[in-house]
């Protein structure tokens, strides 16, 4: 689940920066999707994730 919302968050954010011409809302985008490509889940993160809903 959590590479989905991962990879969505990506698409939304190139989308909303191809389409903006607000030079704030593109700082501020530019910057959303520099930390989410920085957070790429982890196939380890799934392995915690399972742990815990046992």
């Amino acid at each position: 689940m959590r590479s989905f919302i991962h990879r969505k968050n990506l698409e939304n954010y190139r989308k909303q920066l191809a389409e903006t011409n607000d030079e704030a809302m593109r700082l501020r985008l530019e910057r959303l999707l520099a930390e989410e490509e920085a957070s790429e889940p982890s196939m380890s993160g799934k392995q915690d994730e399972d742990r815990r809903s046992d």
